[in-house]
C-alpha cells in the first residue's frame, strides 16, 4: 500500500497559543507543520498516562454538503450551503481511543470488541459518550470537551478541501469507485472495507470474517478496527476522520437547506437519534466521504462506531 506523505495546512497567525501562554488543561503544547497542537494527559492505571493530542481548527466558512455530480451522493447531503463557523476549536487529533476511555471510565468498562489501547474504542452509545465527557471534564475542569457539532466535524474533515475526500498522498480530494468496497483514492487516508483486514494485526478470531465482501479493494479474510494514525492526515493534523469508526456528532440530523447558516446545531438538539459520520473499517466506498451522514437512536452500541473530542473556544 502506499506511504506518501500529507501536505502541511497554511500558517495561522492569531490562534490561542499566539501570545505564548498553554491553555490550562494541557501537559504539552506548541506548533509544528500543521499548525497549533495541545496536549491532554489523564492518569491511566497501567500506562502512566493516556494522552490525546488535540489541533487547532480556526474560524471559518465552507459549503457544507456535496454537489450533485459527486459519485454516490445521496439526496440528504444537499443542497449545498455556506455554513459560517464563528468560533475556532480544539479537536482532538484521532478518533478517542481505549486508553483514554479506560482512564476516564476504567478497564471494566471498555466493552470494545476489538481490544487495544491505541483502536479507537467502540460499542459506545451516544449517552455513554456523554457520560464519559462529564466524567472527564470533572477530572480537568478547565477542559470543558463534548461532541462536536455536525458542521464542526465536516468542516474538520474537509481542512479547506470541497472535494468528497480530503487531499492527501498526491490524491485531489475526488474520489472514484470502481466497486462496493474498491476506491483506490481512500486506500491512502482511511481503513474502510476495501482494506482494512490487509495484515490484520490481532488474533484471527478476533477479527469479522470478511472473505464474503464483494468488490473488495484488496483481498482478505478477517477484518475490524485498526490503530489510530497509520493513514495519512488530513492539512490540519487529524487523522482517521474518514474511516476506522463511525464518530457521533451532538446534534440531531437537521434537513439542508439553500441559506447560509452560522453556527448550526448550537441549539439543544431534540428527538431521540443523533448524527454519526465519517464511515468505517467495515462499509462501502460511498460512506467514506466527507458529506456523508446518518442518524442513529442515542442507546445504540456497535463495534464500528466511536467518537471523536471537541473543545470550542469561548472567546
Amino acid at each position: 500500500m502506499p506511504t506518501p506523505s500529507a501536505s502541511p495546512a497554511p500558517a495561522l497567525i492569531d490562534h490561542p497559543l499566539s501570545r505564548g501562554r498553554a491553555p490550562a488543561w494541557a501537559a504539552e503544547w506548541g506548533e509544528d507543520r500543521f499548525g497549533p497542537l495541545a496536549v491532554l494527559e489523564v492518569p491511566h492505571p497501567k500506562f502512566d498516562v493516556a494522552q490525546q493530542m488535540f489541533r487547532y481548527v480556526p474560524p471559518g466558512t465552507f459549503q457544507m454538503g456535496s454537489p450533485q455530480g459527486e459519485p454516490e451522493r445521496m439526496d440528504r447531503e444537499g443542497p449545498q450551503h455556506d455554513v459560517i463557523l464563528t468560533k475556532g476549536f480544539w479537536m482532538a487529533d484521532t478518533p478517542c481511543c481505549q486508553d483514554l476511555w479506560e482512564a476516564v471510565m476504567g478497564e471494566k468498562f471498555n466493552r470494545s470488541r476489538f481490544v487495544d489501547p491505541r483502536r479507537p474504542v467502540e460499542r459506545v452509545s451516544w449517552n455513554d459518550v456523554q457520560t464519559f465527557v462529564g466524567k472527564l471534564n470533572e477530572l480537568i475542569p478547565e477542559l470543558r470537551v463534548g461532541l462536536p457539532t455536525e458542521a464542526q466535524w465536516e468542516f474538520a474533515c474537509r481542512a479547506g478541501s470541497q472535494g468528497a475526500l480530503y487531499p492527501a498522498g498526491g490524491g485531489d480530494g475526488s474520489i472514484e469507485i470502481l466497486g462496493q468496497r474498491n476506491a483506490p483514492a481512500l486506500d491512502a487516508i482511511a481503513w474502510y472495507g476495501g482494506n482494512s483486514g490487509v495484515d490484520w494485526d490481532l488474533e484471527a478470531q478476533k477479527g469479522v470474517d470478511s472473505k464474503s465482501w464483494p468488490e473488495k479493494q484488496y483481498e482478505h479474510q478477517r477484518a475490524g478496527t485498526r490503530r489510530v494514525k497509520q493513514k495519512l492526515p488530513n492539512a490540519w493534523g487529524l487523522y482517521d476522520m474518514l474511516g476506522n469508526v463511525w464518530e457521533w456528532c451532538a446534534d440531531a440530523m437537521r434537513d439542508y437547506s439553500d441559506g447560509p447558516q452560522v453556527d448550526p446545531g448550537e441549539d439543544v438538539a431534540t428527538g431521540g437519534s443523533r448524527v454519526y459520520r465519517g464511515g468505517s473499517w467495515g462499509y462501502s466506498a460511498r460512506d467514506v466521504r466527507c458529506a456523508d451522514r446518518y442518524r442513529t437512536l442515542v442507546e445504540v452500541k456497535s463495534y464500528d462506531l466511536g467518537f471523536r473530542l471537541v473543545r470550542v473556544e469561548e472567546s
